[in-house]
């Protein structure tokens, strides 16, 4: 029924924003032909400054054989974007109407063999499809930012979605240089997500009660667990952490402990003097740096990870 995943050759991305600009610079990367699809023609500088900075590393990282910009268009015409192309990614505002309306468009004018992806961080595809026609062959396939770096995808289909589009989603985003992850079932956040708002919750809440500051919560973070788990999961890393025992000898120790008042995994409350002192931790840590100038050190020491583990088997 659909393209054999190794045979995709064009590619539409749809969205300017970073993650629509990531994703587009990804496909790039691997050699795909992409159409980038935008709302607006004023869009398109936004949309260049993403793929342009991502560039930079994906070029340090190696590009796939015959990857080129020059292999890139760009247009506001959404017929024109997805006509012809094997594959989609969807990656405009997390809005429910604005995706719902995508996606009757959509329905109506791209043939049933053809799968469509949805970068969605919030939203299920139930929801999402739920006036679309040919709903079985849209699934989530939702990245980690910056799309162009960071390899993970998870993917999950909705109630009317083909198991075999989420199968044949899992096969391409593998074979476009992904880490695809398929869910058991919709849960709001996904895994990935789910787990990084754990952790904001907790520095929201050492922040509110004057326990940490912003910069305090990225010091240990940079300096303890991040590191670890570029090369181990939090799962492998409890279980390596007790030696020969492993997970069996971490649960039966330290099992008792997951109750102590240290977790408070409800999120705090959004006063506004905890808004006011991270906003102001943050911009102390910044120093007066731009965006830009961030996101470039950023993707720089991510690519140096990245080609760590990769050159270390």
């Amino acid at each position: 029924m659909y393209r054999e995943p190794s045979d995709v050759k064009r590619v539409a991305s749809l969205g300017a924003g970073p993650i629509g600009g990531g994703w587009t610079a990804h496909f790039l990367a691997r050699g795909y032909d992409v159409t980038a699809y935008i709302h607006d023609p004023s869009e398109r500088d936004a949309l260049m400054a993403v793929v342009e900075t991502g560039w930079v590393s994906l070029t340090e990282l190696g590009l796939a054989p015959g990857a080129s910009m020059d292999r890139l268009q760009v247009t506001s015409d959404l017929n024109e974007a997805v006509k012809g192309f094997d594959f989609i990614q969807e990656s405009v505002p997390e809005r429910l109407d604005v995706k719902q309306a995508l996606y009757r468009r959509l329905g109506d004018i791209v043939p049933e063999n053809v799968v469509i992806g949805s970068s969605t961080s919030g939203l299920t595809m139930t929801e999402i499809a739920s006036d679309c026609a040919g709903p079985e062959r849209c699934v989530i396939g939702h990245p980690f930012n910056p799309p162009y770096l960071l390899p993970l995808v998870e993917i999950v289909g909705g109630k009317q979605t083909d198991k075999r589009a989420v199968d044949w989603a899992a096969a391409f985003y593998e074979a476009a240089g992904k880490a695809p992850l398929v869910m058991k079932k919709e849960v709001p956040g996904f895994v990935a997500t789910r787990l990084q708002e754990a952790l904001w919750r907790e520095a929201l809440h050492m922040v509110s009660n004057g326990e940490a500051t912003p910069e305090d919560i990225d010091i240990a973070l940079k300096n303890g667990p991040a590191p670890r788990m570029a090369v181990q999961g939090q799962c492998m890393a409890f279980h390596v952490a007790c030696g020969e025992g492993g997970m069996a000898t971490n649960l039966d120790q330290f099992g008792p402990a997951l109750k102590w008042p240290w977790t408070r995994l409800e999120a705090p409350e959004l006063t506004g003097e905890l808004r006011n002192r991270m906003v102001e931790g943050c911009n102390a840590m910044a120093g007066g740096r731009n965006f830009t100038d961030m996101a470039a050190e950023r993707d720089r020491k991510i690519v140096a990870v990245l080609k760590a583990v990769r050159d270390t088997g």
